[in-house]
């Protein structure tokens, strides 16, 4: 089976033409390196240094495909060339073959051949000048330095360039790729938080209206639905406002509009009595000092949230809010009546409410529990979370 040679590049073929055209000049005008009756000179008819320059510009096609070989097949012709009057486009091909097999040749090649050219200067310095003793005897290795040390040296130069450019362009394209990657998590972590927010200060509004409305609607009495018409205004209002403040946030871009406070369990007071206003029965139990200012926020809206869900939820009874904190904790447990028998919500909710609970939680590296607190008799939810009150949130506060 035919072998066949790799296609060389437009650039190697130019070379090539352009070594063997102006060999062929320097051959019809007669120019040569050395005259016929040298004693080097072994074969001294002019027309056979057309042979090494034919060949040498045959292995420039292949510098950039098979360098290596063409460096062999080089070495051999310069070596002819040598015995003959020598042509000057020959030796000038030979240093562009050494130059190329450093610089498109494989790693192990390209660190070899300078160490080889450079012995070989060494001694074609050394040997000379140790068996001639004659200063002239000095010009052999600047010969072979010129030819074979310089252009390998000039090789690795721009081969170790090339190398830390496309190793700075690959960082580059890290960099940008992981950038990317956090500017995508970086979005996706906000709306995840916007939604949180979303939810912990609507949901509580919203499920207030649907079951003062479904109460107004089903009960036949003036008092009782102007006492739920009132309750149901109140909660429209405040989640209108709650509403109108977080598209402010979100639509203000020039950064002049100062930054809503953050809820803090200063408010649970407030909080508390509006599920009382609800109609729900709840106690607040609330024993803590000093707290960092996510975890404030994280224990109000985990509360927040218990209540709405109870709100929804929950059997006639007592909802209890507790609040305690440890050295370097802060536990929050709120429990309200459960019977258990699955029925449907007396108002309609999206699912979220635990999901959010539970991501407030892990972002401050806590704990989160939530489901009946195993009772005799299984009749009480109980929603515990743990809040680390010394090591910051891992998703930044909110």
């Amino acid at each position: 089976m035919a072998v066949r040679l790799p296609h060389p590049h437009r650039h190697d073929v130019r070379i090539a033409v352009g070594g063997l055209l102006g060999g062929l000049l320097l051959y019809g005008v007669g120019l040569g390196l050395r005259a016929a009756d040298d004693p080097i000179v072994l074969w001294s008819d002019s027309r056979v240094l057309l042979v090494p320059l034919v060949v040498m510009a045959g292995c420039e096609l292949l510098r950039r495909t098979m360098p290596r070989t063409a460096l062999l097949i080089g070495t051999a012709a310069v070596i002819a060339d040598y015995l003959t009057r020598g042509s000057l486009a020959t030796v000038l091909m030979f240093t562009d073959l050494m130059y190329a097999a450093v610089l498109y040749g494989p790693p192990a090649s390209a660190r070899r051949i300078p160490w080889i050219t450079g012995l070989l200067t060494v001694a074609g310095t050394v040997v000379p000048l140790a068996v001639w003793r004659e200063p002239e005897a000095l010009l052999v290795g600047v010969v072979v330095g010129l030819v074979a040390l310089m252009p390998a040296a000039t090789g690795w130069i721009v081969r170790n360039h090339r190398d830390t450019a496309a190793a700075e362009r690959l960082r580059a394209e890290q960099t940008a790729l992981l950038a990317e990657m956090d500017r995508t998590q970086a979005v996706t972590a906000e709306r995840a938080r916007m939604a949180r927010e979303l939810h912990d200060m609507v949901a509580n509004h919203l499920s207030a209206i649907a079951i003062h409305s479904t109460a107004a609607l089903s009960l036949d009495d003036p008092g009782t639905s102007k006492e739920a018409l009132s309750v149901i205004r109140e909660n429209s209002v405040e989640g209108l406002a709650e509403m109108r403040r977080l598209i402010g946030i979100l639509r203000d871009d020039s950064g002049e509009r100062a930054p809503a406070a953050a809820p803090t369990l200063d408010g649970l007071g407030a909080l508390v009595e509006g599920a009382r206003t609800n109609g729900l029965d709840v106690t607040l139990d609330a024993a803590h000092g000093k707290l960092p200012a996510p975890v404030e926020l994280a224990a109000y809206r985990i509360v927040q949230e218990s209540l709405t869900n109870a709100l929804k939820h929950a059997s006639p009874g007592r909802v209890v809010v507790t609040l305690t904190q440890l050295d370097e904790s802060l536990t929050v447990r709120v429990t309200s009546p459960y019977d258990g028998d699955g029925g449907a919500p007396r108002a309609p909710g999206s699912g979220a409410g635990l999901v959010g609970m539970r991501e407030r939680t892990a972002l401050l590296c806590g704990t989160f529990e939530a489901g009946p607190d195993g009772s005799p008799d299984g009749k009480v939810w109980a929603v515990r979370a743990t809040l680390p009150t010394t090591q910051g949130p891992q998703g930044g506060t909110e």
